[in-house]
């Protein structure tokens, strides 16, 4: 009876920890196709991430008023279509996560992350932001989905010079 509970303990534990790497890749999917948004991104694979009851915010006093709060993919889905338009809104754009959490409670998930976020825009200005990502996950079919994505803004600055630089890398003689 001791070895049939133990083998049960440990495949709940092994599921909670492939749950854990399948919430933190759809995470991981969602940043980079960030990344990419601008003319010509098709936003499909982007919405493919949430549910169709999903809901999308900007928290704290500089986020809620910038992003606002988006319910349903629909209102989702438009929100990231302003940034694929033409002329498009980054020249560059970077999501990088660290410190991630994720805690597993069956078919649902949830997690948080710090992000840092170099940006260039179209427009010439160039910005360092961090904030604070907490998301809620659920197993649709086969696949996690994000149902509640919160980003609270930490602190932003703006840069003098771009992040990306065309000069050549330094590299030792």
């Amino acid at each position: 009876m001791t070895s049939l509970l133990n083998l049960e303990v440990l495949q709940e534990r092994l599921s909670a920890l492939e749950t854990e790497k399948h919430v933190s890749a759809c995470m991981s999917n969602y940043m980079g196709l960030c990344n990419d948004l601008g003319p010509g991104f098709e936003l499909e694979s982007l919405m493919q991430l949430f549910t169709e009851d999903a809901i999308w915010e900007g928290k704290g006093k500089r986020y809620s008023k910038t992003f606002g709060r988006h319910v349903g993919f629909n209102a989702i889905e438009e929100m990231f279509a302003k940034y694929i338009k033409a002329p498009g809104h980054f020249s560059l754009n970077v999501h990088l996560l660290s410190n991630e959490v994720i805690t597993v409670d069956g078919n649902e998930a949830k997690g948080s992350w710090i992000l840092m976020q170099p940006s260039d825009f179209i427009d010439g200005r160039s910005q360092l932001s961090c904030a604070l990502i907490t998301a809620k996950f659920r197993l649709s079919g086969k696949f996690w989905q994000i149902t509640h994505f919160k980003t609270e803004n930490k602190f932003s600055r703006p840069m003098s010079v771009p992040w990306d630089n065309s000069a050549a890398l330094p590299i030792p003689k």
